[in-house]
């Protein structure tokens, strides 16, 4: 299934950016990001998971993280480049796959009891991000967890703002909130797969 996306979210768009500069969110050392990993791991850390899945993974900074508390950690983006350096990044793990591969079309098919969407709503229009995290959702069994984290400023390459990604997502039946929070500059939900 093809879906589009505006011409800012696409492949050539992300590739550019980390052809220009290998880290281009500063997602290695910013201290949002560093606040936003933490934050995300405090919120699954309450157990572990057998098999999770990371769209838009990056560079692979949560990647690795996310490889401590998931049996597997399955990730992709569509950058090849910044593939690359995920998995240099995640070479020394066993239980981390990261492959070249785009939403929708990319989901690996496999039993997830985590899915994790972390800073990649938002670079969809609101029909095309209810599209994908519907099919993303109807991707994993009941009792799944669904991790959404998402900042709340504005740019110009996003199509929506944090909180329409996350209003989107409770709009779904199929998942319920169990856990939110947020400051001035994120939003964490954690839902569960009914």
């Amino acid at each position: 299934m093809s879906i589009e996306t505006k011409f800012e979210s696409s492949p050539a768009f992300f590739e550019a950016k980390y052809q220009e500069n290998t880290d281009p969110w500063d997602f290695s050392h910013s201290a949002y990001e560093l606040g936003r990993y933490d934050a995300i791991i405090d919120a699954i850390s309450h157990r572990t998971y057998r098999r999770a899945f990371e769209p838009g993974c990056s560079i692979g900074v949560l990647t690795e993280r996310l490889a401590a508390y998931c049996g597997t950690v399955d990730a992709i983006d569509f950058s090849p480049t910044a593939v690359a350096q995920a998995q240099r990044r995640c070479a020394h793990l066993r239980n981390v796959e990261v492959h070249c591969a785009a939403l929708p079309d990319g989901v690996p098919v496999k039993d997830f009891d985590l899915l994790l969407l972390s800073e990649i709503g938002y670079y969809f229009t609101p029909q095309t991000w209810q599209q994908i995290s519907s099919i993303l959702v109807d991707s994993i069994p009941r009792g799944a967890t669904v991790l959404a984290a998402h900042w709340l400023g504005h740019s110009q390459d996003h199509c929506i703002s944090g909180d329409e990604v996350h209003k989107i997502l409770f709009a779904n039946p199929k998942l319920q909130v169990e856990h939110s929070e947020r400051n001035q500059n994120m939003r964490l939900d954690r839902l569960v797969r009914l």
